[in-house]
């Protein structure tokens, strides 16, 4: 049985066969693409479990490929490859709603190892999810459809920003480590950047918080982590 359908996005041949090969020997299904717009005519069409992205492409840039699938497909797996290892390369994926980033050279298992990972974290089974709704202040969170209200209006999140949301939501009020974070969230096995939790903190304050800049809700512990406060009073202990 096959562990999903991966597009392959990368203009470089011998790139591409080598990813293609030690996917389809780890039991996953492959199409190709090139370019850009072959990439979006394909996720369109063939509703990929996820995407491998290369940033530099002949007709568009990876980063605007990675903006446009976000907001088409707000669920869609997106792990960025690239031979760009700057930290302000990765930071920007993250921002862009890419789920993980993979530096050129790689190894092809670490690759197809990221690859389950990324998998697992954004494919939970509702058979699983025992509380359907979840309510907290102004938010109210339904696991059923994996949907965050504020004041009844509907926010877009994404896979990872809502499972990031909804595990500090269960826990409101209590404190929670980044190293805690990034295990629950991203996985034990995750092998990426640990900064990308501040990266995903800071894209949630953004589609939650009024102000985003002195949030109130989702707040910093500094030093320590993170914390989802249902009230709006400032603690003395932990700040904006």
């Amino acid at each position: 049985m096959s562990e999903g359908k991966i597009l392959v996005v990368e203009d470089e041949i011998p790139i591409r066969m080598l990813i293609h090969f030690n996917l389809q020997r780890s039991n996953f299904d492959v199409i190709e693409a090139s370019t850009g717009k072959e990439a979006m005519k394909l996720v369109h069409e063939q509703n990929p479990s996820l995407v491998l992205l290369d940033i530099m492409l002949p007709d568009m840039n990876g980063f605007e490929i990675c903006t446009k699938l976000r907001g088409s497909y707000p669920g869609l797996p997106i792990v960025i490859v690239s031979a760009r290892s700057q930290d302000m390369e990765k930071i920007m994926a993250l921002e862009l709603g890419a789920d993980d980033y993979v530096v050129k050279p790689f190894n092809p298992l670490e690759l197809v190892a990221r690859i389950r990972s990324v998998l697992r974290r954004t494919n939970q089974s509702p058979q699983k999810q025992i509380v359907n709704k979840l309510q907290s202040g102004p938010y109210f969170l339904d696991t059923k459809t994996q949907q965050l209200y504020k004041r009844e209006k509907l926010l877009k999140l994404t896979v990872r920003e809502y499972q990031l949301m909804k595990f500090l939501f269960e826990r409101k009020g209590e404190p929670i480590p980044r190293n805690e974070l990034l295990d629950k969230v991203w996985g034990v096995n995750y092998f990426g950047d640990p900064k990308t939790v501040d990266v995903h903190i800071r894209r949630l304050r953004e589609k939650i918080e009024d102000d985003p800049s002195h949030p109130v809700f989702l707040i910093t512990v500094w030093g320590f982590g993170y914390c989802f406060r249902e009230s709006e009073i400032i603690s003395n202990e932990i700040e904006n």
